[in-house]
């Protein structure tokens, strides 16, 4: 795997008491030194981060290359990056786990029917998704706080994902606000399932928020979402979430929305404007924003 900006140090398949083990790939700006100090943000799937002759698809975030241009012009502060592959539990790893348990049992089975139809599980789906953030938490984190150099505290870590790496995003931060300071959620999956009508996902999914927004006062939001192929249902679910943000005190200081006309559900429409969330979140000052 190649990088035009800074380097990447893989480390290997990491093993967990509480997930698979993976592939995690740490990219380092240039002139990494450990006589500084990084934020550290930690994204989702992880094989998509990088290089784009290395994906399935040949599109990637572009990730070097963006965050070191905008640690280059001084718009950002100093950051690595932790890319975490994911794996073909993919689903059941992100799909946040306790709202899933407010669904009814027929609601379940809807699910489950959904998911295994659109074959994102073969069997019996359960999310797992609350053992995933303990491999992050309990495991990975300390790890890079170890090996690296970075502020281990929540105003120096970050965590992103697209799709349904922004909805478990979106469930760290909620469900460890104390570890995670910032969360970016670029093309948001609300519907959890593939579209179709009398879907109850997204009602527990904004009860859940209602009840367990990260404060205001010490915590980031970003959202975003395009209008084109899979993108393009979510405009309403997503004026859902920010009329629940708004509500749970976010202000446009600490909470950033935004829709892109045309843009679809791909790596190459979020590395696009990949710039906006990392200047939203490690932005140096209001005017980076």
């Amino acid at each position: 795997m190649n990088v035009t900006s800074g380097k990447l140090r893989e480390l290997g398949k990491f093993a967990s008491r509480y997930a698979a083990p993976r592939r995690v790939a740490v990219w380092l700006p240039e002139g990494y030194s450990c006589r500084e100090k990084y934020a550290v943000l930690y994204m989702q799937d992880g094989q998509m981060l990088y290089d784009a002759e290395a994906t399935w698809n040949k599109q990637s975030w572009g990730v070097p290359e963006t965050a070191g241009r905008l640690m280059a012009a001084g718009r950002v502060r100093k950051f690595i990056v932790v890319g975490i592959w994911n794996t073909d539990k993919r689903y059941c790893e992100y799909f946040p786990q306790k709202p899933y348990a407010g669904l009814s049992r027929e609601q379940k089975t809807f699910v489950g029917k959904s998911l295994k139809r659109a074959g994102a599980c073969a069997g019996f789906f359960k999310p797992d998704s609350d053992n995933y953030l303990r491999f992050l938490v309990r495991e990975l984190k300390p790890f890079i706080d170890k090996k690296f150099s970075v502020i281990a505290g929540a105003p120096g870590t970050f965590i992103a994902g697209s799709s349904m790496g922004a909805l478990i995003s979106l469930y760290a931060i909620c469900e460890y606000p104390a570890i995670f300071g910032g969360a970016a959620c670029l093309s948001t999956h609300w519907p959890g399932v593939p579209h179709g009508a009398a879907n109850p996902v997204p009602g527990v999914f904004f009860e859940y928020l209602k009840r367990r927004l990260p404060p205001p006062e010490t915590h980031k939001l970003y959202f975003d979402h395009g209008t084109r192929t899979l993108d393009a249902p979510y405009k309403i679910f997503q004026a859902q979430a920010d009329k629940l943000v708004r509500a749970g005190g976010f202000t446009r200081v600490n909470w950033l929305t935004r829709e892109f006309a045309g843009a679809d559900h791909s790596e190459k429409a979020w590395s696009k404007r990949l710039h906006i969330p990392l200047s939203f979140l490690l932005g140096k000052g209001a005017g980076s924003r």
